[in-house]
């Protein structure tokens, strides 16, 4: 396996590595969640 190749791996497996850890933050992140739509404004608790 070149270099390249090996660099290229490793940055996908970073990528991977961020975006599972950034799903497992917004699923425990807990607190109150606000919509401002056309039907006005609502606050639901998580």
């Amino acid at each position: 396996m070149t270099r390249t190749a090996l660099l290229v791996v490793i940055a996908a497996l970073a990528v991977v590595a961020l975006v599972a850890a950034y799903m497992v933050y917004q699923d425990r992140q807990s607190g109150i969640s606000i919509q401002i739509d056309g039907q006005g404004i609502s606050i639901d608790g998580r």
